[in-house]
């Protein structure tokens, strides 16, 4: 078949017939994603462009074993409770106020899709927001005769917790291409009837409807921020991560610490962007009203919201211990990779005699294995936990096997093995190469329009098709026409990785899009309103740093020596 098709480049040709067969799959999603990636592990070896064993070798990689370390400390976190105590007290720093509300939410949401998925942080953070949302409501329809009455504020100000009692319930099953995402972690989403009933039922007022779409889509929004951050943050950094790494042994410029210091202002910026832009667009210009500082006078449904909250953060209790553990364990693994190789001074990999042996994943594999060993009850304490059957078992662990299962998204690392893979045929057919050469009448574009152009293709197919499908497929591409056209391949790959994150305008573009559509505040022509706009903004704000910031962090004016020797490599 091959053969048939390209008679002069088989394997160019056997490859390129693997890749569309994959993509489509992807696209289309006629099989689970996982079970997509999984074509090239029998394509290949058939075809003759990779054996067996080199195949098998890709779908497991160096990020697998980060993945799964973080994954330890996020069940952890999980388990007891110190997601919700963040969550809760950034929000009770925030204030009820509409506007404030909405911008505590989002620092908090994007603060736990750092170190979460986000498809866990929208699940975890938006009962919490559905129950301040459902408390407004609820005093709406009880007083909406009495909406301005204001009462006289108690001195300290206490906070906002929730909880997500009586607000999740079961899914007759729509939005079926991310249910079973959804049941990975633990998530119920709302009856259908009951939000189609929400969307004919009446709100208090026009303003409190615009406060649900504003606080529900700033959720989703914040959570795919979140992940920008952090390699770990979302699977699409970390299959850009493997694949340059595998392309370019000789980089030693992408790791956690260059990575956090190039996206976290690309996150501060469009976190603040994105506020005003739902702001304006559902609540308004008024500022001075919405998010006021003052708390000597506040609206009484205002102060109901707040006393919810704060019922709800009482009843977490004092902090405990496992969540302290979890806390330091948190700190630990953070400066541990900030300092392995900062690049402005010697990290502490160079106290060892071998160097290249130790990386990220290293000592998040570390960490997460202690989680196993040490125990959930204090040391010389009679007083156990009470989120565990640590009572039965003294020496019971922080966490289980079981607690690790529930959270580790096997598809996702399939998914990213298979990607691997692909990358792999089509460095050693000469796939890659040859798309380059066709690509070369686009030599006289400047870098920057180039990389304009890629961020917007992939933004926009990242719309209608998986994010790591879609990344997985352009990377090989965009790698192939930097080389050809000498431009530093980190010009292109890092803007298109970040860019293949902004699919917020449809629900089926994410799975945190699909959860918070399920609770039935916003439409689809909400999503896409509002989508476009950060869409819009995203893409401005990664154009401004790879332009600015990012030159001098990646030395992004010159085509790099690495670079170079895998061009003369890919023609020879």
């Amino acid at each position: 078949l091959c053969l048939s098709i390209c008679p002069l480049f088989p394997h160019e040709a056997c490859c390129a017939y693997v890749l569309m067969v994959t993509a489509v799959y992807w696209v289309s999603e006629a099989v689970p994603l996982g079970a997509a990636a999984l074509v090239p592990a029998f394509l290949y070896p058939l075809f003759g462009v990779l054996k067996s064993s080199e195949v098998a070798a890709e779908y497991c990689k160096d990020t697998t074993l980060l993945l799964m370390g973080v994954i330890c400390l996020a069940a952890s976190i999980e388990k007891w409770n110190l997601h919700k105590r963040i969550a809760l007290r950034m929000v009770m720093i925030a204030g009820a106020k509409p506007g404030m509300l909405v911008l505590g939410f989002m620092c908090c949401t994007v603060f736990l899709s750092m170190w979460l998925s986000n498809t866990s942080t929208t699940a975890m953070v938006m009962p919490i927001a559905e129950a301040v949302l459902q408390q407004l409501i609820c005093t709406g329809l009880a007083d909406s005769h009495d909406d301005s009455e204001t009462v006289e504020a108690p001195e300290d100000d206490s906070g906002t917790s929730v909880s997500n009692h009586g607000f999740i319930r079961h899914t007759n099953g729509h939005l079926p291409q991310v249910r079973s995402i959804l049941l990975e972690v633990a998530i119920e989403i709302p009856n259908v009837k009951r939000v189609r009933a929400r969307r004919d039922s009446q709100y208090p007022t026009k303003r409190d409807h615009m406060i649900c779409k504003c606080l529900s889509l700033s959720i989703t929004y914040a959570a795919t921020i979140g992940g920008l951050i952090t390699i770990t943050g979302t699977s699409t950094n970390l299959i850009f991560a493997e694949q340059f790494n595998t392309r370019y042994p000789d980089a030693k410029v992408i790791n956690f610490g260059t990575w956090f210091i190039f996206s976290f202002p690309i996150a501060i910026i469009m976190l603040v962007l994105t506020w005003l832009w739902l702001h304006f667009l559902f609540l308004g210009c008024n500022f001075r009203e919405t998010c006021s500082l003052s708390k000597k006078r506040k609206t009484k449904r205002e102060m109901l919201s707040e006393r919810r909250i704060h019922e709800e953060y009482t009843k977490l209790g004092p902090i405990s211990y496992p969540e302290v553990v979890t806390g330091v364990f948190f700190i630990l693994m953070t400066l541990l990779w900030f300092t392995r190789e900062p690049g402005f001074v010697p990290g502490w990999t160079s106290l060892f005699e071998k160097k290249g042996y130790r990386t990220d994943a290293t000592v998040s594999v570390l960490l997460g294995f202690l989680l196993f060993l040490i125990p959930a009850r204090r040391p010389f304490s009679s007083s156990s936990p009470s989120n565990d059957d640590s009572e039965s078992d003294p020496l019971a662990p922080m966490i289980t096997w079981k607690d690790f299962q529930r959270l580790m998204p096997w598809e996702i690392v399939i998914l990213v093995g298979g990607g691997y893979a692909l990358a792999a045929g089509c460095k050693v057919s000469g796939l890659s190469v040859w798309i380059g050469r066709q690509l070369e009448p686009m030599s006289g574009l400047p870098p920057w329009a180039v990389t304009l152009l890629a961020c917007l293709l992939v933004s926009a197919v990242t719309e209608f098709a998986s994010n790591p499908a879609t990344l997985t497929v352009f990377l090989p591409i965009l790698s192939a026409l930097s080389e050809t056209l000498h431009i530093n391949p980190l010009h292109t790959l890092i803007p298109s990785t970040m860019c293949v994150s902004f699919g917020v305008m449809l629900p089926v573009g994410n799975p945190p899009n699909a959860i918070v559509f399920s609770y039935g505040h916003v439409k689809i022509s909400d999503m896409v309103k509002a989508g476009f706009g950060v869409n819009l903004i995203g893409v401005a704000v990664v154009m401004l740093a790879i332009t600015t910031w990012g030159v001098p962090l990646f030395n992004l004016t010159e085509f790099p020596a690495w670079a170079v020797a895998r061009n003369v490599t890919g023609s020879l």
